[in-house]
């Protein structure tokens, strides 16, 4: 199974692609989508939604997943990231409907390094040990979006999280993750 994960961003987005099989979580691919090229952030949308649509045509997910809003101290940054976020969904839903899902930043990072409150270096760093090998992210963006995916690869038939990646109960370990995959 191919799982695209997606940073969202009015700006850029990350996306990475993995293959789940069994219980082996392999990298395929990964990258930064760059928006910021275009300087009128309504003429962004359509290209947000156009490079979300290549992705999907070129690697050909199985399933997507992708972060969830987050708090931002901006009213504008986040009516923004809503709506380039909003265009990216639009542009899965075609062929991919009904196999979307949103995780908080809080369960990406928990399911990946086991604190949900990690900082980027330790989600990188937990990136390395789960791939093993050393990837040279080029943002933080890319690295997110990789963590996202294998969220999803972790959480996907979890029961204790709901259809928006919201956790319902106490989390389990990755042992206990993983038991779904074989």
């Amino acid at each position: 199974m191919i799982i695209l994960g997606i940073d969202p961003g009015s700006r850029k987005a990350g996306y990475g692609l993995i293959e789940v099989s069994g219980r082996k979580i392999n990298y395929l691919a990964s990258g930064v989508l760059r928006y910021d090229q275009v300087n009128e952030f309504i003429d962004r949308l359509g290209i947000i939604f156009k490079s979300i649509e290549e992705i999907v045509n070129h690697f050909k997910p199985d399933e997507v997943s992708i972060e969830s809003l987050i708090y931002v101290k901006s009213v504008t940054s986040l009516a923004k990231l809503a709506q380039a976020r909003g265009s990216m969904i639009a542009a899965l839903m075609e062929t991919h409907q009904g196999k979307v899902s949103e995780y908080s930043p809080n369960l990406i990072k928990s399911s990946v390094t086991g604190h949900g409150h990690a900082n980027k270096e330790s989600v990188n760093k937990a990136l390395q040990m789960i791939f093993g090998e050393k990837i040279e992210f080029k943002s933080d963006d890319e690295s997110d979006a990789l963590a996202i995916a294998i969220c999803h690869a972790l959480n996907r038939n979890n029961p204790k999280v709901d259809g928006s990646g919201k956790k319902m109960s106490k989390g389990s370990s990755l042992k206990q993750a993983f038991k779904h995959l074989g």
